[in-house]
């Protein structure tokens, strides 16, 4: 009895997750290769340009792994139903009869791009803290969870006026209310992006909640309405007039 749709869509995805490379392992390598042989000032002075081009990379890098692994999925899938050493008409004939199932495995696949596009951004700004020694808690649970909180989430706890809260979301629609609710009490929400399509409306709003938006200085000059926006930022401002007067004070006062 021949497989059913279902069936074929299984074999499809199972044999896809197991091949291809995790999405961490293509941003982690396309990350390691934006940072090879810059020191920590470097990286922060042209953090914005690191930004895009590690997205970039890890795209392509991902697009390249799902060309290949899709490749050879097909081929385990469909040559063992098309029987043996089946001509070029019967295998077609296979693939046809399953053209459904085919259709739901590749919209998945389009449909986990942008969460593995998202996690080469997330990792790219931790590794940032990290490279450049910031002390941050990482998914800590408060009002919500945010990806890094700024110094620690034990001095949130002792005096979150004096905490900077900042989330990574690589396109925003409207999630971008989500960071009201991730920290509430914080010094300043910060919300690392590289979308250039955020509304002049929630431009406003984000102001009047107290959350800036960082993103790469090309991004910051490309609108108007961006580069007027007190509240939209470039990650290297960011470094330098948020989070290193911040780091002098949290030494200043013990905190770190």
């Amino acid at each position: 009895m021949p497989p059913t749709d279902a069936e074929v869509l299984d074999l499809l995805r199972d044999y896809f997750r197991e091949r291809i490379p995790r999405g961490m392992q293509i941003a982690d390598a396309a990350v390691a290769r934006a940072l090879h042989g810059h020191d920590p000032e470097w990286i922060k002075l042209n953090f914005s340009e690191l930004v895009e081009a590690v997205q970039i990379d890890a795209y392509k890098e991902y697009l390249a792994a799902e060309a290949t692994t899709g490749r050879e999925t097909l081929a385990s899938v469909f040559l063992p139903l098309a029987g043996k050493n089946p001509t070029a008409r019967e295998l077609m004939d296979t693939i046809g009869r399953h053209f459904f199932a085919l259709d739901r495995f590749f919209l998945g696949l389009t449909q986990g791009r942008r969460p593995r596009a998202g996690k080469a951004f997330e990792l790219l700004i931790k590794e940032l803290f990290v490279r450049l020694q910031y002390p941050f808690t990482p998914q800590a649970i408060i009002n919500g969870q945010p990806d890094f909180v700024l110094p620690s989430i034990e001095h949130f706890r002792r005096h979150a006026a004096d905490c900077i809260i900042f989330t990574v979301k690589r396109t925003l629609r409207e999630r971008w209310r989500q960071i009201v609710t991730e920290g509430t009490r914080g010094l300043g929400f910060y919300l690392g992006t590289i979308d250039e399509a955020v509304a002049v409306r929630d431009l406003q709003e984000m102001l009047n909640a107290r959350i800036y938006l960082v993103v790469p200085t090309r991004i910051k000059t490309i609108r108007e309405d961006y580069e007027q926006a007190p509240n939209v930022i470039t990650f290297e401002n960011f470094f330098q007039y948020h989070l290193d007067p911040a780091m002098t004070r949290w030494r200043g006062a013990g905190v770190i």
